[in-house]
């Protein structure tokens, strides 16, 4: 398997078909859950918000969203498990694209949503997000790059309206560069922050940008499993990688996963 610069293997094929088999396919044989292990933190946070800020229903920015995935899972109460089988069971195989979406709008019209909240969805991957605003996950989608280019002026309307911003492993690869961008765009309205990063990326880029815009930054305890490593090789280059930057990957990393922490943050009074 192709290797990325991170020393990953690299999937970027899995986030540019029509619809989300491949996705799905590929990450269960991985045990890939960080949105599962996400979802309660992300829903406190929502709440903690809504309570703070007095807004009834605040626009979630999810970063790297690729087909929808955070938002499915805190608006519908489905679980990891339930989009496996949704998308890589025996039956999503027999369907056709249309087949699969018409599914998908039955559970974004009849299911009670348990995180009051409107998602928008970043991702450079022009056929997640059709899917994902098709299938009706995503209220609203900014197709762009931001490390490479400022948003347009339409996408900087949609970025000004966020109350909070998640991800769940797209940091490392996503820089500074991108949440600089979207904090601009966002002016005085300063949302609110929980990315989660795999260990093996330096969060400290970041976090200097965000006490630079006024924010102060939480890690908060413990260590999240993302997926299993894919080959004995990606296991090596990220061990090395952690030893290079002075991280203990002894039963973590070293036991065949990535681990990711949570970094919370939130604008100073």
């Amino acid at each position: 398997m192709r290797v990325d610069t991170s020393g990953k293997i690299s999937l970027d094929h899995i986030y540019t078909q029509p619809d989300p088999r491949a996705y799905f396919t590929t990450l269960r044989d991985l045990d890939y859950h960080i949105p599962q292990l996400a979802r309660p933190h992300f829903a406190e946070l929502i709440d903690e918000y809504r309570k703070a800020r007095n807004v009834a229903v605040p626009t979630v920015l999810d970063i790297g969203c690729s087909y929808g995935i955070n938002a499915a899972l805190l608006k519908y109460g489905i679980t990891m498990g339930d989009l496996y089988e949704r998308y890589s069971g025996a039956d999503a195989h027999r369907r056709t694209r249309e087949s699969l979406l018409a599914r998908d709008r039955e559970l974004s019209r009849r299911d009670p949503r348990t995180a009051p909240a409107r998602f928008l969805g970043l991702d450079a991957s022009d056929d997640a997000l059709a899917y994902a605003l098709d299938a009706g996950f995503l209220d609203g989608a900014v197709h762009a790059d931001l490390e490479r280019d400022d948003p347009t002026g339409p996408q900087r309307e949609l970025l000004a309206g966020t109350d909070l911003v998640v991800s769940t492993g797209c940091l490392g690869y996503v820089t500074e560069r991108t949440i600089a961008r979207i904090i601009a765009a966002c002016g005085a309205r300063r949302p609110w922050m929980a990315h989660f990063i795999l260990r093996m990326f330096p969060f400290a880029p970041i976090a200097e940008t965000l006490a630079a815009a006024g924010y102060e930054t939480v890690r908060r305890e413990g260590l999240f499993r993302q997926r299993r490593f894919a080959t004995a090789q990606e296991r090596e280059n990220v061990l090395l990688r952690l030893a290079d930057a002075g991280i203990d990957a002894r039963g973590l990393e070293a036991d065949g996963w990535y681990y990711a922490e949570l970094h919370v943050s939130r604008p100073r009074p």
